[in-house]
């Protein structure tokens, strides 16, 4: 996606220190944010933050997206939920624990109670926005406003804090053949993207990043259970997926270093990122 939003100049230094993580902008998306993500990247900006401040808002970004869409969570924290925020309608906050919070607008629903921790990426609740609709505030129409608010009190640009992609880094299982935590978050943000994961991206695969991933696989020939228990079948499916990206080993179900190389360049798409 096209990043089209026109950021205001702007400054956010400092360090990753005890636990503080901090970033800089100057207008354009920044680098991204260790344990920070944008889960949006799939859809259309259709309020920048310019066009924020033009109106007399304090900023936001505009996500277009249809009613119900699951808003994953782009760092982990504590959850609190303000029903009818004002104009911006039932409210999502995630307090992180470097201080920042994350701020969802115009829900049609929350999924979490008030101080349920969740992960990065795990779901928080249900966009709207549908004119005259509980929870959508002053919303003319389906979308959802993310912004973000430093440990000062002052909204900042999410896309200056995370940058404009999910930030994950490449795997380097494409040259070592060892599978790793960058990997799997490779693979679980894959997932989210395609088969509609909606766990932590944690890179700790679990019965749900398995059972996305057997999803996943029927298009390369698994026709066992989506259990979320891999076995021989499903590693069979990744190896056929791999036999796409460089692998040439036997399809024999027991992965081994060229098998992950194979699935790991899959995984290093920029789309993936």
């Amino acid at each position: 996606m096209t990043n089209d939003w026109i950021g205001r100049r702007a400054l956010l230094r400092g360090t990753v220190a005890a636990g503080v993580i901090t970033a800089f902008g100057t207008g354009t998306a920044g680098a991204a944010v260790p344990g920070f993500y944008n889960p949006f990247t799939g859809y259309r900006i259709t309020g920048t933050w310019q066009d924020h401040l033009n109106s007399g808002s304090l900023g936001g970004i505009d996500y277009g997206m249809a009613v119900g869409t699951r808003l994953p969570a782009a760092g982990g924290g504590v959850v609190t939920n303000i029903p009818n925020n004002g104009t911006g309608g039932h409210t999502v906050t995630i307090q992180h624990d470097n201080g920042y919070r994350t701020q969802y607008l115009h829900l049609s629903q929350f999924l979490l109670a008030n101080g349920t921790r969740v992960g990065t990426g795990g779901v928080v609740g249900l966009s709207g926005g549908a004119v005259g609709a509980p929870g959508s505030g002053s919303s003319t129409g389906p979308h959802l406003h993310w912004h973000m608010v430093n440990p000062s009190g002052t909204r900042i640009n999410p896309l200056l804090y995370v940058g404009s992609g999910s930030g994950l880094p490449k795997t380097t299982t494409e040259q070592d053949g060892v599978p790793g935590p960058t990997m799997w978050k490779r693979a679980q943000n894959w997932l989210r993207i395609e088969q509609g994961y909606t766990g932590p991206i944690d890179g700790v695969p679990g019965t749900n990043t398995y059972a996305a991933l057997q999803r996943a696989m029927r298009a390369h020939g698994y026709a066992g259970p989506i259990d979320g228990a891999p076995g021989a079948n499903t590693w069979a499916a990744v190896q056929r997926l791999a036999a796409r990206w460089g692998y040439t080993g036997p399809i024999d179900g027991v992965m081994g270093p060229n098998s992950w190389r194979g699935f790991a360049r899959f995984l290093n798409q920029d789309q993936y990122d």
